[in-house]
């Protein structure tokens, strides 16, 4: 299998947008604060974009300096050792790589480079929706570091960073066409595995396996299944003690799948009806292709993410139907997101429950450029009955590219 690499001019290009950050925002340093390893479906990783190593870490760029990184134990070190002794091509010298993922590292970094009354641009300290509403920055960590240095000035920086990093480079769309390819190899052994009497996790374990054969990470996998499914999560049996549901004739097996390689992500709306579905699941798939070719449409540099977000939900309005989860989402990385959540009121047990929100349109005025990339994820309730479909796209110079048609329909089961 050709599996593609970063090379030094990618880690040399990604350096020089973080020094870029640090001009346009007028500070004097950058803190990339990296969420804990093993987070599943949206991790926030600035700090991977700068090392491409182990998540989790700090990284900080001090002036002209290269970047240091800080470690949260000695295991990411270990790692370290073990890839120079196989020969593998790392970004991060030994010599600046320190355990010291605390508060007194970060303060010690700052202070060697004689930052203690400087402006310092902070990453973790933004919104990062759809998940990381609130800033993921730990509290405890962060006040220490207040208290250390009163006289720096703290400025978030994330906007900057997402504006900065947002239209992939060549190298980065080779990876994100790496991860899609695996994405359709995930659907179709689901589309193969779903059939009368298998369970939700038979299907499951069948798309997870595609991946892990080729090489790649599946974090984790939204599932439902049923005659007219209308939840939209990971399968209740992930985390509730219970037994998996055994597939019906007449069922459609939704799944969100994540695919994620070299910390770049494709997402994969699969939905597979088996048998013979109910006509409203045949006429909610034919909104949400309709919402999905209306989005092609306004998926081209010009037009906002707001655009965008119109253009798909119009069929929806056409058809008195409505999305359980959002239509559209940036990705690599995540933040501009479509909204939802007022069709929910319309089953009849809503009223059953207390105070519930609407997630707003964010990011609406994001202008579309080249080398972006997007999870179409187009869902279309009729009556209560949810169809979802889609796949990872991409903004082209004059046409958006898709890199999942196959998951952007309704899958039959021939099963």
């Amino acid at each position: 299998m050709n599996v593609p690499t970063y090379s030094i001019a990618e880690r040399d290009r990604r350096w020089a947008l973080a020094r870029e950050i640090m001009e346009a925002e007028g500070v004097q340093a950058l803190i990339a604060y990296g969420e804990h390893e093993c987070v599943d479906l949206a991790p926030f990783a600035p700090d991977v974009y700068f090392t491409n190593d182990r998540p989790g870490a700090i990284v900080i760029f001090c002036r002209d300096a290269d970047p240091i990184e800080l470690t949260w134990s000695t295991l990411p070190v270990a790692d370290h050792i073990q890839a120079r002794r196989r020969g593998e091509r790392l970004w991060i010298p030994p010599e600046r790589i320190r355990v010291a993922k605390h508060a007194a590292g970060v303060v010690e970094v700052l202070r060697e480079h004689r930052l203690e009354s400087a402006a310092v641009g902070v990453l973790g300290l933004d919104p990062y929706p759809p998940f990381h509403i609130n800033p993921i920055m730990p509290h405890g960590l962060w006040s220490q570091v207040l208290a250390e240095l009163p006289e720096v000035t703290f400025k978030p920086v994330g906007l900057s960073y997402l504006f900065a990093t947002i239209c992939q480079s060549q190298e980065e769309l080779a990876v994100i066409r790496h991860s899609a390819a695996t994405g359709d190899a995930m659907a179709q052994a689901m589309l193969e595995a779903a059939r009368p009497g298998v369970t939700e996790a038979d299907v499951y374990a069948a798309g997870m396996a595609a991946a892990f054969r080729r090489g790649l990470a599946a974090p984790d996998m939204l599932l439902s299944s049923g005659p007219n499914p209308i939840s939209w999560g990971p399968p209740a049996w992930s985390y509730r003690p219970q037994a998996p549901r055994v597939i019906e004739d007449g069922d459609v097996v939704m799944a969100e799948v994540f695919c994620r390689f070299g910390m770049k992500e494709t997402q994969h709306q699969v939905a597979i009806a088996v048998g013979e579905p109910h006509q409203a699941i045949e006429a909610g798939a034919k909104v949400a292709r309709a919402s999905y070719e209306a989005g092609l449409a306004a998926a081209r540099p010009g037009n906002t993410f707001g655009d965008l977000v119109e253009a798909m939900q119009g069929p929806l309005r056409d058809a008195d139907a409505w999305n359980v989860h959002p239509l559209v989402h940036t990705l690599n990385p995540m933040g501009p997101v479509c909204g939802f959540g007022p069709g929910l009121r319309r089953l009849p047990e809503a009223a059953e429950y207390g105070r519930l929100f609407d997630l707003p349109t964010m990011g609406g005025e994001l202008p579309l450029a080249p080398g972006m990339t997007f999870a179409f994820e187009p869902n279309a309730v009729i009556g209560e009955h949810l169809v979802n479909l889609g796949g990872t796209v991409v903004i082209g110079d004059d046409e958006p590219i898709e890199l999942n048609p196959f998951t952007a329909q309704l899958l039959r089961s021939t099963s």
